[in-house]
């Protein structure tokens, strides 16, 4: 079973960006779908992006054009490019990991491991 630590979030005034980070340990990213997931107090767990192993990538409709997912199987990290940042971006973002690309998506029920997730804010 892989570990995931993401880092890279903190404070950004809207229109910013930001990069978070997901380091993989304790086997290859390469046969995973990943994804990045967020949370807000008193919503639901939303699917932002997903990449599988093959590159086949989803995003939400709320960051189509925004936010940008990737992945360096060499460096075992995927990565969250986010830009044009809104407050409605504001959440605690999680990286999850899913052994294959079968059912690899937006549902968070599809994911079995997850790292402790980076708060992003995004406020002026």
């Amino acid at each position: 079973q892989v570990q995931l630590v993401e880092s890279g979030g903190g404070s950004v005034q809207p229109g910013g960006s930001m990069r978070l980070s997901c380091v993989v340990s304790g086997g290859s990213i390469s046969a995973y779908c990943m994804g990045w997931f967020r949370e807000y107090p008193g919503k639901q767990r939303e699917g932002v992006a997903a990449i599988e192993s093959n590159g086949k990538i989803s995003y939400a409709e709320s960051v189509k054009g925004r936010f940008t997912i990737s992945r360096d199987n060499a460096k075992n990290m995927l990565y969250l490019q986010m830009s044009s940042l809104k407050p409605e971006d504001t959440g605690k973002y999680y990286c999850a990991a899913r052994r294959g690309d079968f059912g690899c998506g937006l549902s968070s029920v599809s994911y079995a491991v997850w790292g402790q997730g980076t708060q992003v804010t995004v406020s002026s």
